[in-house]
Order: structure tokens, then sequence, then C-alpha cells
């Protein structure tokens, strides 16, 4: 079992949509279902509508998915899993305060140590923790960090090491009685079984940490992890929201279709692919997630755009001109014929929509515009566009740029081009 589990915090990253399709690409390999699970919990960073929008997203790109779920709705399980930690003496309660834990950062960073839990409130037992409830004084729990090393066995990444004092004794149910991120995750994916999971490099510091949960709550299904490298901007920086091409609504607004896109994703950081431009389906049947590099690689927009403009020479004409509100076999050849000069959904509607709006007839070239109207207009059929030229030049006496210009300025009138 694989999943996607984002968060309706935000427009959907280009990292996140590589690990979308990464973990459907290899659910289809392996046979086993792929779902999705909207990662609700920090209700204060939660956008309105946002969940709705990650699934259109995925529909947009054909990413079928087996079942899709909302993470708050596993509030009670959550919160039962922490409690039985606590009472198994896996977790603990804390009591410390904001301002006491900030003391004991501030502390460590004087002395150049790494900060860690100080321990204080191991020692509270179930007697006290009613007096607790009872006084109402807030308090966390705390998972009790790890005896031993955690290693993980990754597909990019290799085998890593975590020290327990790396891991820590971290908080997995706040003051309010709502999960951590760590924990809620941990717990979801043992509820669903999941066996694989591929996400991005920055969460290699939450993989050991939901390891060790797993293993304190008795999980015993073995999971394959595959942490994907970032992608760099131009500058070499990790891509962010403040990037216009890391977002995924951006690039549909600039014209680049679903096909390309997942073209270019698997192509980021693959040295193996036996060709450059091809489709999903293709890549279920030759992609292995163990030939991307290790490296972070860097988001290259003229790469996209030259695979962009390569789709859209392949998809059928039809289907071409109903992305500019056509349905027109024609339509579609013309727009193919100036993708010498755009790359881009976007870039071809405006060549389409200058050709057949109203033109001024007033200016410079009045005259010859008005002559090369009617000649159009009563030209026969005429497939081939140097014959056309040959044809107007022939009734017009016109020749270099006093064809030319009067010809693209009515050229929405030429029949022979559609």
């Amino acid at each position: 079992m694989l999943r996607f589990a984002p968060s309706p915090t935000g427009d959907m990253h280009i990292g996140d949509l590589r690990v979308a399709i990464l973990n459907y690409l290899i659910g289809q390999q392996r046979k086993q279902n792929f779902i999705v699970r909207i990662e609700d919990t920090d209700k204060l960073r939660n956008i309105e509508g946002k969940d709705t929008e990650i699934m259109q997203i995925l529909e947009k790109f054909a990413l079928t998915h087996h079942s899709v779920s909302h993470q708050s709705e596993n509030l009670h399980i959550h919160q039962t899993l922490a409690i039985r930690l606590l009472e198994e003496g896996k977790a603990f309660v804390c009591t410390c305060t904001t301002e006491q834990l900030e003391l004991d950062r501030e502390e460590a960073k004087k002395n150049k140590m790494a900060y860690h839990y100080s321990g204080q409130c191991f020692d509270i037992n179930k007697n006290e923790l009613s007096q607790l409830k009872e006084n109402g004084i807030p308090f966390v729990i705390r998972i009790k960090k790890p005896e031993h090393e955690i290693i993980i066995h990754d597909l990019i990444k290799g085998d890593i090491h975590t020290d327990p004092n790396a891991v820590d004794s971290f908080v997995i149910l706040r003051a309010d009685s709502t999960p951590t991120y760590n924990f809620a995750c941990a717990c979801d994916d043992m509820l669903s079984g999941i066996s694989f999971i591929v996400r991005g490099e920055d969460h290699l510091s939450n993989t050991p940490k939901q390891e060790h949960i797993k293993m304190l709550l008795g999980y015993d299904q073995e999971i394959t992890y595959a942490h994907l490298p970032v992608i760099l901007n131009t500058e070499g920086n990790k891509m962010s929201k403040h990037d216009d091409a890391s977002s995924v609504k951006w690039m549909f607004e600039e014209g680049f279709i679903p096909d390309a896109i997942i073209n270019y994703l698997l192509l980021l950081g693959y040295a193996q692919a036996p060709k450059e431009i091809f489709t999903l389906p293709e890549a279920i049947a030759w992609f292995n997630i163990k030939n991307i590099s290790n490296a972070s690689v860097k988001f290259d927009i003229d790469k996209l755009r030259f695979i962009n403009r390569e789709h859209l020479k392949l998809m059928d004409d039809k289907q071409l001109s109903t992305l500019f509100g056509f349905a027109d076999e024609s339509i579609g050849k013309l727009a193919k014929l100036y993708l010498g000069e755009v790359s881009t959904v976007r870039g071809l509607e405006s060549k389409i929509k200058s050709i057949f709006s109203p033109k001024d007839f007033e200016g410079e070239w009045h005259d010859q515009m008005k002559r090369m109207e009617e000649i159009i207009q009563n030209a026969p059929m005429i497939d081939d566009f140097n014959e056309f030229k040959a044809h107007i030049m022939k009734e017009s006496g016109l020749e270099g740029k006093h064809l030319l210009k009067p010809l693209t300025l009515t050229s929405h009138r030429c029949r022979a081009w559609t």
C-alpha cells in the first residue's frame, strides 16, 4: 500500500506533485493500492477549499486513487493510542511550560550543545495525572526516547543512522489533546497498512521518529522508504512558495500540460530513461526509483518548455483545438504551425486568438489589406501554404514586405491555413 499525504495549507508544490506521481507509478508497478490522505490536523494553517483543489489536480493528472480520507477523522484513534503508550510506560506526562523549555534551549545554545529534553517529568504517575486534570493544569504527552540508534534503509539515500538523542523524547499529544504531525502520521500509516513511503528528503528527520512510534506500538510491517532529493530554483536554493514555478497552479496558468509536467518531473535526477519524451503509462514499464540520483536537482524552465512543445506536437489535432475553446481538427493543425515560436498552450492561444480577432484595416497597409481580403475570400480551397502564397502574389501583384505584412494582418480570414 502506498499513500500521498498532502496538507491543505497552500497551493500544491511541484515537489508534492512529484511525490504523488511516484507513489501512483510504484503502486501501478507493484499492483498495490494508492491512497490519498489529507493531513489536516494543523487547523490554524488549513485553508478552506485546498483539499478539494488537491483532488482536482490529481484528477487532471489522471492519478487515480483507491480511497481518500482526512487525518482529522482519526482523532479519537490518535488519542487512544497515545493513552495506551502512557499506560504501558512508553510515554509520559510533561508539565513543562514554554518558558521552561525555552530556558533549556538557551542554556544548550549557550554551552554550544544540542538541545535535548531535560527529562524532569519522567516520574509523574497516574495519580498525579488525575490531579493535573482536576486542577486544570496543562500538560502534554511525550514519548520516551529510544534506547538504541534507529536505522532506516532508504532506496535513494542508503542506510540512515539516527542517534537516540537526535530522536529525543518528543511530544505526541498536545495540551489540547490533538496529535502532533509525527504521531498522527505514524498512526495513520499503521492503520492503512502502508508498506512503501515515497516523500521528500525534508522528512528525513521525521522518519526515525515515526519508526520509533510504530515500534513502541508493536507494528512490525516492514516499510520501504525512498526520500527524494529537493528541487532547487535557478539560484540553487530550495524552491519555495515565493518561486512562481514551484506552484502547480502557476504551471497550468502558463499553459503547461499534465503529460509534459509528468514527463519532466520523472526525468529530474533520472539519467537512465530509455527516451526523453514519454507518457506516464509508458514510464510505468521501465521506471526504477533506485535510479534517481541522490543529489539535489535544479529546476530548468527551458527544459520543461521543450518537453511541453514536444507533447503538444504529439497531441491529436482536434483535442489540441479544444484547449482554445474549439473542437476542430483544422484549428489544431493551424496551432501546431506556431510551435516553432511558442511552447505552451497559453502561447498558442494567443496566436490563435490574434488570427480570429477583428483586424484594424486602417493605417499604412490599408489598401493592400483590403485587396488581399477580397482575394482570400474568393480564393479556391488550397491545402499548401506555398501554393496559397503564390496565388496571393499572382492576384495582387505584391511582393516582399508589401505581401507578407498585409498577409499577416489579414490572415484571420485565410481558409488555407485552417
